[in-house]
């Protein structure tokens, strides 16, 4: 019997949702979806990390682990 090449879908890291919002805010969720995440610019990169460091530091986020 051949094997299918299907991708499978991993579920989304608490991470990746965050990103995905964040971007979705600063208004570059369209782009990131037409071309993936290695359309971005550094200042455009760097802005997502800012906000999330920024929103880690108020409390806003608790549960944020970064990886290693």
């Amino acid at each position: 019997m051949p094997k299918h090449n299907a991708k499978k879908t991993k579920p989304p890291t608490k991470e990746a949702l965050l990103k995905m919002e964040i971007a979705t805010e600063i208004g570059l969720s369209d782009k990131i979806r037409k071309h993936g995440w290695g359309a971005l610019n550094a200042k455009e990169s760097g802005r997502i990390g800012g906000i999330i460091t920024q929103r880690i530091k108020k409390g806003i986020i608790k549960d944020y682990t970064p990886k290693k």
